[in-house]
């Protein structure tokens, strides 16, 4: 008998009475923080489909952090919930529960159990070892934004470094734009119908290990992985009405992956590899490169990087990434001000076909309590067997003003 998929409103209700209910037990002040915040996006070419919005969209988010502690700190509680309201898109107005865990802190160990968000990798354009979380795609393209992992996670901490041991069930489906929203594929998802490999579908007890540690200059991680694939397969199927779609299936997939960081003066010099089993043949891929920095630049105060990364997957132009043949040029700015300003801007550029994509992203403190954020994205050059070809129209600017409390 296989089990229901519990229901966003059950599961909402579920986590705040046992918030509350822990709250009373012992008694104790609950900490608050996070934000609250309004975004715009402005496309300045019209929709590729009819169906899609035109010039500008709307959105406020909200995601709050509340901590609780006990014990003198050897126990806490953490529930960071998040939500968004979406003006044209309903497939990004969502709820989820990024954070909802007991933590339990040792000398020797830490245990924790709960929905979680587990971050693994060094490289500045692609984490392609960082596995444990579903990406939460309606929300960037860049990856970075995750869904909440149910799961049994144990630290053991000692000389010779940090083991994590990881266990994980109800399994976190990829969220997509709908067929009105922008930065969609060229054909629409159905997310409602995906396919799993297991019979077990949400259910199956995924497990994944790590080992971390650092010698000299070198900080490094060794990880593997064995159960379903967070990022689907996309299949090409038609209706009754002979309209095309794409269904996603998840496959139980295997995955090893290393991280190495050498930090050395201004240098830092990074790489993540894979090797992953599941999804047709066995496959590697790697990302690697340095960023530089120039500290206090002309004694402005001004810390300036630049950054180069290569891409590669062995799968070439059957390779369900993006980034399969593709260098990253780019640079970061530290302005080290009061205001906390900085910039991030970035280029992919795919070696054969020229294709390319911009990226840059700024922030900057207003006061005590508010934060400018701007993010700039463009597509150019895509050949129709390219990622970003679906993407061609969907160039944006994005405005974000926060309040953190």
């Amino acid at each position: 008998m296989s089990l229901p998929q519990p229901t966003k409103s059950g599961l909402v209700i579920v986590t705040l009475l046992l918030f509350a209910g822990t709250a009373f037990v012992y008694s104790q002040e609950v900490e608050l923080a996070g934000s609250i915040a309004a975004e715009t996006r402005l496309f300045p070419e019209s929709a590729l489909h009819d169906e899609q919005f035109g010039a500008a969209n709307f959105s406020l988010l909200l995601q709050p952090e509340f901590t609780y502690e006990w014990q003198e700190g050897y126990q806490r509680l953490t529930l960071s919930p998040f939500a968004r309201l979406d003006q044209h898109d309903e497939e990004r107005s969502h709820f989820d529960l990024r954070e909802f865990y007991w933590e339990y802190a040792g000398r020797l160990f830490e245990l924790r159990f709960g929905l979680r968000q587990i971050f693994w990798g060094v490289s500045e354009s692609q984490h392609l070892v960082d596995i444990i979380n579903q990406t939460d795609q309606v929300e960037s393209l860049d990856g970075e934004d995750k869904l909440g992992q149910p799961m049994l996670h144990v630290s053991l901490i000692d000389d010779w470094g940090t083991l994590d041991a990881f266990l994980m069930s109800g399994f976190r489906e990829r969220s997509f734009a709908g067929p009105d929203g922008r930065l969609r594929p060229e054909l629409p998802i159905d997310t409602e119908n995906a396919e799993y490999e297991s019979s077990a579908e949400q259910w199956h007890l995924d497990w994944a290990l790590r080992w971390s540690h650092y010698i000299d200059i070198f900080d490094f991680g060794l990880s593997h992985f064995v159960g379903t694939s967070r990022e689907p397969t996309l299949l090409p199927r038609k209706r009754s009405d002979n309209s095309a779609y794409l269904l996603p299936r998840y496959e139980l997939i295997n995955q090893t992956g290393i991280e190495l960081q050498a930090t050395t003066g201004g240098w830092l010099l990074k790489l993540e590899a894979i090797t992953r089993g599941g999804q047709g043949d066995r496959y590697y891929a790697a990302v690697g490169g340095f960023e530089y920095t120039f500290g206090d630049v002309g004694g402005s105060g001004i810390d300036i990087g630049v950054l180069s990364e290569y891409h590669y997957d062995d799968r070439g132009a059957q390779s369900t990434n993006p980034l399969e043949d593709d260098f990253f040029l780019g640079t970061r700015l530290a302005f080290n001000d009061v205001q906390s300003t900085d910039i991030l801007a970035g280029m992919f550029i795919d070696r054969e076909t020229g294709a390319g994509a911009l990226r840059l992203e700024g922030a900057r403190r207003l006061g005590d309590s508010y934060k400018l954020s701007v993010e700039l994205n463009g597509f150019f050059n895509a050949p129709a067997n390219d990622f970003f070809y679906g993407l061609r129209r969907d160039s944006f600017l994005q405005l974000e003003l926060a309040r953190y409390f």
